[in-house]
Protein backbone atom coordinates (compact mmCIF):
# COMPACT_ATOMS: atom_id res chain seq x y z
CA UNK A 1 0.00 0.00 0.00
CA UNK A 2 1.15 3.56 -0.62
CA UNK A 3 1.99 5.38 2.60
CA UNK A 4 0.04 8.59 3.16
CA UNK A 5 2.14 10.22 5.91
CA UNK A 6 4.08 13.37 5.18
CA UNK A 7 1.21 14.30 2.89
CA UNK A 8 1.67 18.00 3.71
CA UNK A 9 4.57 18.11 1.26
CA UNK A 10 2.30 17.50 -1.73
CA UNK A 11 1.20 19.27 -3.83
CA UNK A 12 4.10 21.69 -3.53
CA UNK A 13 4.87 24.65 -5.80
CA UNK A 14 8.57 24.97 -6.61
CA UNK A 15 10.51 27.49 -8.66
CA UNK A 16 9.63 28.09 -12.31
CA UNK A 17 6.03 27.01 -11.73
CA UNK A 18 6.73 23.29 -11.30
CA UNK A 19 4.26 21.52 -9.01
CA UNK A 20 5.44 18.31 -7.32
CA UNK A 21 2.73 16.09 -5.83
CA UNK A 22 1.94 12.48 -5.05
CA UNK A 23 0.94 10.21 -7.91
CA UNK A 24 -2.79 9.58 -8.25
CA UNK A 25 -3.40 6.38 -10.19
CA UNK A 26 -6.85 7.26 -11.49
CA UNK A 27 -5.80 10.76 -12.53
CA UNK A 28 -2.19 10.25 -13.68
CA UNK A 29 -1.74 6.71 -15.02
CA UNK A 30 -2.24 7.50 -18.73
CA UNK A 31 -0.02 10.60 -18.61
CA UNK A 32 2.80 8.77 -16.79
CA UNK A 33 2.70 5.91 -19.29
CA UNK A 34 2.97 8.46 -22.10
CA UNK A 35 5.96 10.08 -20.38
CA UNK A 36 7.68 6.69 -20.09
CA UNK A 37 7.02 6.09 -23.79
CA UNK A 38 8.53 9.48 -24.74
CA UNK A 39 11.70 8.66 -22.82
CA UNK A 40 12.01 5.32 -24.64
CA UNK A 41 11.35 6.76 -28.11
CA UNK A 42 14.26 9.16 -27.58
CA UNK A 43 16.63 6.16 -27.62
CA UNK A 44 15.58 4.96 -31.08
CA UNK A 45 18.31 4.53 -33.69
CA UNK A 46 20.55 2.33 -31.53
CA UNK A 47 20.06 -0.95 -29.67
CA UNK A 48 18.25 -0.38 -26.42
CA UNK A 49 16.57 -2.32 -23.64
CA UNK A 50 12.97 -1.19 -23.19
CA UNK A 51 10.95 -1.85 -20.03
CA UNK A 52 7.21 -2.53 -20.05
CA UNK A 53 5.69 -1.83 -16.61
CA UNK A 54 2.60 -3.79 -17.64
CA UNK A 55 0.13 -1.03 -16.86
CA UNK A 56 1.38 -0.32 -13.34
CA UNK A 57 3.80 2.63 -13.08
CA UNK A 58 4.32 1.84 -9.39
CA UNK A 59 5.10 -1.85 -9.92
CA UNK A 60 8.80 -1.70 -9.04
CA UNK A 61 8.16 -0.08 -5.66
CA UNK A 62 4.88 -1.72 -4.74
CA UNK A 63 6.47 -4.79 -3.08
CA UNK A 64 7.87 -2.57 -0.33
CA UNK A 65 5.38 -1.53 2.37
CA UNK A 66 6.70 2.05 2.64
CA UNK A 67 6.76 3.59 -0.84
CA UNK A 68 5.65 6.60 -2.84
CA UNK A 69 5.64 8.00 -6.36
CA UNK A 70 5.83 11.71 -7.16
CA UNK A 71 4.96 13.52 -10.36
CA UNK A 72 5.99 16.98 -11.57
CA UNK A 73 3.50 19.21 -13.37
CA UNK A 74 4.57 22.15 -15.49
CA UNK A 75 2.79 24.89 -17.40
CA UNK A 76 -0.80 26.08 -17.62
CA UNK A 77 -1.95 22.71 -18.89
CA UNK A 78 -0.55 21.01 -15.79
CA UNK A 79 1.18 18.45 -17.98
CA UNK A 80 3.13 15.74 -16.20
CA UNK A 81 6.76 16.27 -17.21
CA UNK A 82 8.58 14.24 -14.58
CA UNK A 83 8.20 11.27 -12.28
CA UNK A 84 10.18 9.56 -9.52
CA UNK A 85 9.66 6.59 -7.19
CA UNK A 86 11.06 5.92 -3.75
CA UNK A 87 10.80 3.60 -0.76
CA UNK A 88 12.18 3.31 2.76
CA UNK A 89 13.32 0.15 4.55
CA UNK A 90 15.65 -1.02 7.31
CA UNK A 91 18.91 -2.69 6.20
CA UNK A 92 22.28 -3.67 7.64
CA UNK A 93 25.30 -1.44 7.09
CA UNK A 94 27.67 -4.18 8.31
CA UNK A 95 28.45 -5.61 11.76
CA UNK A 96 24.74 -6.35 12.32
CA UNK A 97 23.99 -2.60 12.60
CA UNK A 98 20.69 -1.54 11.02
CA UNK A 99 19.87 1.81 9.44
CA UNK A 100 16.80 3.26 7.76
CA UNK A 101 17.63 3.49 4.05
CA UNK A 102 15.72 5.11 1.19
CA UNK A 103 15.97 3.75 -2.33
CA UNK A 104 15.38 6.20 -5.19
CA UNK A 105 14.43 4.78 -8.57
CA UNK A 106 12.53 5.39 -11.77
CA UNK A 107 13.42 9.07 -12.28
CA UNK A 108 12.11 10.27 -15.65
CA UNK A 109 11.91 13.76 -17.14
CA UNK A 110 10.25 14.57 -20.45
CA UNK A 111 12.86 15.10 -23.23
CA UNK A 112 11.28 18.50 -23.99
CA UNK A 113 11.59 19.71 -20.39
CA UNK A 114 15.13 18.80 -19.43
CA UNK A 115 17.74 21.25 -18.14
CA UNK A 116 15.02 23.10 -16.25
CA UNK A 117 15.92 21.62 -12.87
CA UNK A 118 12.86 19.35 -12.77
CA UNK A 119 14.87 16.22 -12.03
CA UNK A 120 16.66 17.96 -9.15
CA UNK A 121 13.36 19.20 -7.71
CA UNK A 122 11.86 15.71 -7.81
CA UNK A 123 14.88 14.22 -6.03
CA UNK A 124 14.81 16.88 -3.30
CA UNK A 125 11.08 16.55 -2.68
CA UNK A 126 11.42 12.77 -2.48
CA UNK A 127 14.30 13.13 -0.03
CA UNK A 128 12.08 15.24 2.22
CA UNK A 129 9.44 12.51 2.23
CA UNK A 130 12.12 9.91 3.00
CA UNK A 131 13.44 11.94 5.95
CA UNK A 132 9.92 12.36 7.32
CA UNK A 133 9.65 8.58 7.23
CA UNK A 134 12.85 8.06 9.20
CA UNK A 135 15.41 7.48 6.45
CA UNK A 136 18.99 8.22 7.51
CA UNK A 137 20.50 7.55 4.09
CA UNK A 138 19.31 7.46 0.48
CA UNK A 139 20.84 5.60 -2.41
CA UNK A 140 20.30 5.12 -6.11
CA UNK A 141 21.67 2.70 -8.70
CA UNK A 142 22.57 3.37 -12.31
CA UNK A 143 24.74 2.11 -15.13
CA UNK A 144 28.29 3.48 -14.99
CA UNK A 145 27.83 4.87 -18.51
CA UNK A 146 24.72 6.92 -17.61
CA UNK A 147 26.53 10.24 -17.27
CA UNK A 148 23.36 12.34 -17.10
CA UNK A 149 22.04 10.43 -14.09
CA UNK A 150 25.43 10.32 -12.37
CA UNK A 151 25.96 14.07 -12.82
CA UNK A 152 22.48 14.89 -11.52
CA UNK A 153 22.91 12.89 -8.32
CA UNK A 154 26.60 13.53 -7.59
CA UNK A 155 26.99 17.14 -8.74
CA UNK A 156 23.56 18.63 -8.05
CA UNK A 157 22.21 16.47 -5.23
CA UNK A 158 25.46 15.72 -3.31
CA UNK A 159 25.43 11.93 -3.63
CA UNK A 160 28.72 10.04 -3.40
CA UNK A 161 29.84 7.03 -5.40
CA UNK A 162 29.64 4.21 -2.87
CA UNK A 163 29.53 0.63 -4.17
CA UNK A 164 29.95 -1.01 -7.59
CA UNK A 165 28.42 -4.49 -7.58
CA UNK A 166 28.61 -6.72 -10.63
CA UNK A 167 25.55 -7.68 -12.69
CA UNK A 168 25.87 -11.15 -14.22
CA UNK A 169 23.48 -12.16 -17.01
CA UNK A 170 22.90 -15.71 -18.24
CA UNK A 171 20.63 -16.07 -21.32
CA UNK A 172 18.11 -18.88 -21.08
CA UNK A 173 18.93 -21.57 -23.64
CA UNK A 174 16.50 -23.91 -25.40
CA UNK A 175 18.16 -26.94 -23.74
CA UNK A 176 18.38 -27.87 -20.08
CA UNK A 177 21.70 -27.42 -18.34
CA UNK A 178 23.15 -30.49 -16.64
CA UNK A 179 23.32 -30.63 -12.86
CA UNK A 180 26.67 -31.89 -11.60
CA UNK A 181 26.82 -35.58 -10.75
CA UNK A 182 26.70 -36.40 -7.07
CA UNK A 183 24.94 -33.12 -6.21
CA UNK A 184 21.58 -32.89 -4.47
CA UNK A 185 19.31 -29.84 -4.42
CA UNK A 186 16.80 -29.19 -1.66
CA UNK A 187 14.09 -26.52 -1.46
CA UNK A 188 13.88 -24.85 1.95
CA UNK A 189 10.70 -23.69 3.64
CA UNK A 190 10.59 -19.88 4.14
CA UNK A 191 11.05 -20.07 7.92
CA UNK A 192 14.25 -22.10 7.58
CA UNK A 193 15.55 -19.92 4.72
CA UNK A 194 14.96 -16.83 6.88
CA UNK A 195 16.88 -18.31 9.81
CA UNK A 196 19.86 -19.23 7.61
CA UNK A 197 19.91 -15.89 5.80
CA UNK A 198 19.79 -13.85 9.00
CA UNK A 199 22.83 -15.73 10.26
CA UNK A 200 25.04 -15.80 7.14
CA UNK A 201 24.27 -12.21 6.03
CA UNK A 202 24.36 -10.56 9.46
CA UNK A 203 27.63 -8.75 8.70
CA UNK A 204 26.86 -7.94 5.08
CA UNK A 205 25.63 -4.61 3.73
CA UNK A 206 22.07 -3.86 2.56
CA UNK A 207 20.54 -6.99 4.12
CA UNK A 208 16.84 -6.11 4.71
CA UNK A 209 15.34 -6.50 8.15
CA UNK A 210 12.07 -7.71 6.55
CA UNK A 211 13.68 -10.68 4.78
CA UNK A 212 10.74 -12.77 5.98
CA UNK A 213 8.37 -10.67 3.84
CA UNK A 214 10.57 -11.19 0.79
CA UNK A 215 10.75 -14.95 1.23
CA UNK A 216 6.96 -15.19 1.62
CA UNK A 217 6.21 -12.90 -1.31
CA UNK A 218 4.34 -14.54 -4.21
CA UNK A 219 7.16 -13.46 -6.56
CA UNK A 220 9.67 -15.55 -4.62
CA UNK A 221 9.88 -18.97 -6.29
CA UNK A 222 11.85 -20.56 -3.50
CA UNK A 223 15.17 -20.86 -1.69
CA UNK A 224 17.39 -23.77 -2.69
CA UNK A 225 20.47 -25.43 -1.23
CA UNK A 226 22.92 -27.57 -3.20
CA UNK A 227 25.12 -30.06 -1.37
CA UNK A 228 27.03 -33.27 -2.10
CA UNK A 229 24.66 -36.23 -2.07
CA UNK A 230 26.92 -37.98 0.42
CA UNK A 231 25.86 -35.36 2.98
CA UNK A 232 22.12 -35.75 2.35
CA UNK A 233 21.56 -38.54 4.84
CA UNK A 234 23.59 -36.76 7.51
CA UNK A 235 22.15 -33.26 7.14
CA UNK A 236 18.97 -32.24 8.91
CA UNK A 237 17.74 -28.93 7.42
CA UNK A 238 15.56 -28.28 10.48
CA UNK A 239 18.65 -27.57 12.57
CA UNK A 240 19.43 -24.53 10.45
CA UNK A 241 23.09 -25.59 10.39
CA UNK A 242 24.48 -25.76 6.86
CA UNK A 243 26.47 -28.82 5.73
CA UNK A 244 30.31 -28.66 5.39
CA UNK A 245 30.00 -27.87 1.66
CA UNK A 246 26.99 -26.01 0.30
CA UNK A 247 25.60 -23.31 -1.97
CA UNK A 248 22.38 -21.41 -1.38
CA UNK A 249 20.27 -18.95 -3.40
CA UNK A 250 16.71 -17.73 -3.88
CA UNK A 251 14.82 -17.07 -7.12
CA UNK A 252 12.64 -13.99 -7.72
CA UNK A 253 10.21 -13.86 -10.64
CA UNK A 254 10.34 -10.33 -12.07
CA UNK A 255 8.34 -11.26 -15.17
CA UNK A 256 5.14 -10.86 -13.16
CA UNK A 257 6.10 -7.24 -12.43
CA UNK A 258 7.71 -5.93 -15.62
CA UNK A 259 8.99 -7.23 -18.93
CA UNK A 260 11.93 -6.28 -21.10
CA UNK A 261 12.50 -6.08 -24.84
CA UNK A 262 15.55 -5.40 -27.00
CA UNK A 263 14.88 -2.93 -29.81
CA UNK A 264 16.94 -1.25 -32.49
CA UNK A 265 19.18 -4.14 -33.59
CA UNK A 266 20.09 -4.71 -37.23
CA UNK A 267 18.39 -7.38 -39.36
CA UNK A 268 21.67 -9.31 -39.54
CA UNK A 269 21.99 -9.41 -35.75
CA UNK A 270 18.41 -10.58 -35.44
CA UNK A 271 18.88 -13.41 -37.97
CA UNK A 272 22.11 -14.60 -36.34
CA UNK A 273 20.59 -14.64 -32.86
CA UNK A 274 17.44 -16.44 -33.92
CA UNK A 275 19.54 -18.89 -35.92
CA UNK A 276 21.36 -20.03 -32.80
CA UNK A 277 18.00 -20.53 -31.06
CA UNK A 278 16.68 -22.67 -33.90
CA UNK A 279 19.76 -24.91 -33.84
CA UNK A 280 19.57 -25.29 -30.07
CA UNK A 281 15.87 -26.18 -30.22
CA UNK A 282 16.38 -28.75 -33.00
CA UNK A 283 19.55 -30.28 -31.54
CA UNK A 284 19.22 -29.95 -27.75
CA UNK A 285 21.63 -32.81 -27.03
CA UNK A 286 24.47 -30.68 -28.42
CA UNK A 287 23.83 -28.10 -25.70
CA UNK A 288 24.68 -25.21 -27.99
CA UNK A 289 24.81 -21.81 -26.25
CA UNK A 290 21.86 -20.06 -27.88
CA UNK A 291 20.31 -16.64 -27.68
CA UNK A 292 16.68 -16.35 -26.51
CA UNK A 293 14.10 -14.30 -28.38
CA UNK A 294 14.69 -11.03 -26.55
CA UNK A 295 13.30 -9.10 -29.52
CA UNK A 296 9.84 -9.80 -28.15
CA UNK A 297 8.90 -9.10 -24.56
CA UNK A 298 10.56 -11.43 -22.08
CA UNK A 299 10.86 -11.84 -18.34
CA UNK A 300 13.81 -12.34 -16.01
CA UNK A 301 14.53 -14.55 -13.02
CA UNK A 302 16.62 -12.69 -10.46
CA UNK A 303 18.92 -14.72 -8.20
CA UNK A 304 19.58 -13.27 -4.75
CA UNK A 305 20.90 -14.40 -1.40
CA UNK A 306 23.77 -16.24 -3.10
CA UNK A 307 26.25 -17.73 -0.66
CA UNK A 308 28.56 -20.73 -0.63
CA UNK A 309 31.11 -22.44 1.53
CA UNK A 310 33.27 -25.53 1.86
CA UNK A 311 35.55 -27.60 -0.33
CA UNK A 312 33.05 -28.06 -3.20
CA UNK A 313 31.49 -24.60 -2.98
CA UNK A 314 32.22 -23.41 -6.53
CA UNK A 315 30.93 -26.58 -8.19
CA UNK A 316 27.81 -26.54 -6.03
CA UNK A 317 27.05 -22.90 -6.90
CA UNK A 318 27.42 -23.60 -10.62
CA UNK A 319 25.01 -26.54 -10.34
CA UNK A 320 22.55 -24.45 -8.35
CA UNK A 321 22.65 -21.72 -11.02
CA UNK A 322 22.07 -24.43 -13.66
CA UNK A 323 19.04 -25.56 -11.66
CA UNK A 324 17.69 -21.98 -11.66
CA UNK A 325 18.37 -21.75 -15.41
CA UNK A 326 16.29 -24.89 -15.98
CA UNK A 327 13.45 -23.40 -13.93
CA UNK A 328 13.53 -20.37 -16.22
CA UNK A 329 13.77 -22.57 -19.32
CA UNK A 330 10.54 -24.32 -18.31
CA UNK A 331 8.77 -21.00 -17.75
CA UNK A 332 7.55 -19.70 -21.09
CA UNK A 333 8.63 -16.14 -21.78
CA UNK A 334 11.61 -16.09 -19.42
CA UNK A 335 14.66 -14.95 -21.37
CA UNK A 336 17.45 -14.49 -18.81
CA UNK A 337 18.68 -15.35 -15.34
CA UNK A 338 20.37 -12.41 -13.59
CA UNK A 339 22.41 -12.12 -10.40
CA UNK A 340 24.04 -9.09 -8.77
CA UNK A 341 26.85 -9.51 -6.24
CA UNK A 342 29.63 -7.47 -4.68
CA UNK A 343 32.94 -7.09 -6.47
CA UNK A 344 34.75 -9.12 -3.81
CA UNK A 345 32.03 -11.70 -3.21
CA UNK A 346 33.51 -15.24 -3.43
CA UNK A 347 30.36 -16.39 -5.28
CA UNK A 348 31.05 -14.00 -8.16
CA UNK A 349 33.49 -16.28 -10.01
CA UNK A 350 31.21 -19.31 -9.69
CA UNK A 351 28.08 -17.73 -11.22
CA UNK A 352 27.69 -18.67 -14.93
CA UNK A 353 27.16 -15.66 -17.18
CA UNK A 354 27.81 -14.21 -20.61
CA UNK A 355 30.40 -11.48 -20.24
CA UNK A 356 29.11 -9.56 -23.25
CA UNK A 357 25.67 -9.09 -21.69
CA UNK A 358 26.84 -8.53 -18.12
CA UNK A 359 28.35 -5.36 -16.69
CA UNK A 360 31.25 -5.26 -14.28
CA UNK A 361 30.09 -2.18 -12.39
CA UNK A 362 26.57 -1.17 -11.47
CA UNK A 363 27.14 2.16 -9.75
CA UNK A 364 25.43 2.77 -6.39
CA UNK A 365 25.54 6.33 -5.07
CA UNK A 366 24.59 7.26 -1.52
CA UNK A 367 23.81 10.35 0.53
CA UNK A 368 23.40 10.97 4.24
CA UNK A 369 20.02 12.58 4.83
CA UNK A 370 20.22 13.38 8.54
CA UNK A 371 22.04 16.53 9.61
CA UNK A 372 25.69 16.00 10.42
CA UNK A 373 25.41 17.65 13.86
CA UNK A 374 22.82 15.10 14.97
CA UNK A 375 25.41 12.37 15.50
CA UNK A 376 28.75 14.16 15.96
CA UNK A 377 28.67 13.49 19.69
CA UNK A 378 28.75 9.74 19.15
CA UNK A 379 31.43 9.73 16.47
CA UNK A 380 34.30 8.97 18.87
CA UNK A 381 32.49 6.02 20.43
CA UNK A 382 31.20 4.39 17.26
CA UNK A 383 31.60 5.19 13.57
CA UNK A 384 28.21 6.80 13.01
CA UNK A 385 28.64 7.56 9.33
CA UNK A 386 28.13 4.54 7.10
CA UNK A 387 29.69 6.35 4.16
CA UNK A 388 32.96 7.09 6.00
CA UNK A 389 33.27 3.79 7.90
CA UNK A 390 35.14 0.89 6.36
CA UNK A 391 33.02 -1.97 5.06
CA UNK A 392 33.08 -5.00 7.34
CA UNK A 393 32.28 -7.43 4.51
CA UNK A 394 32.82 -7.91 0.79
CA UNK A 395 29.27 -9.24 0.54
CA UNK A 396 26.38 -7.03 -0.59
CA UNK A 397 22.88 -8.39 -0.26
CA UNK A 398 20.91 -7.19 -3.28
CA UNK A 399 17.22 -6.92 -2.44
CA UNK A 400 15.21 -8.42 -5.34
CA UNK A 401 12.57 -5.72 -4.86
CA UNK A 402 15.19 -3.15 -5.88
CA UNK A 403 16.09 -4.87 -9.17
Amino acid sequence: MSVKIAKEYFPRLTDEGVVVREYDEERDKVAVEELERQCEVEQQGKPSLVTDLMGDPLCRARSLPLHIMLVAEYGEGENIVGVIRGCVKSVTRGNSVHVKLAYILGLRVSPNHRRLGIGTKLVRELEEWCKQNGAEYAYMATDCTNEASINLFTKKCAYLKFRTPTVLVQPVHAHHKPIGSGIGIIKLIPQLAESIYRRIFANSEFFPRDIDSILRNKLNLGTFVALPKKFLSKWDPKTGILPPSFAILSVWNTKEVFKLQVKGVSALTYVCCMGTRLLDACLPWLRLPSFPDVFRQFGVYFLYGLHMGGKYASRLMKSLCAFAHNMARDDAGCGAVVAEVGQGDPAREAIPHWKRFSWAEDLWCIKKLVDANQDDSNEKCEPSDWIKSQSSSSVIFVDPRDF
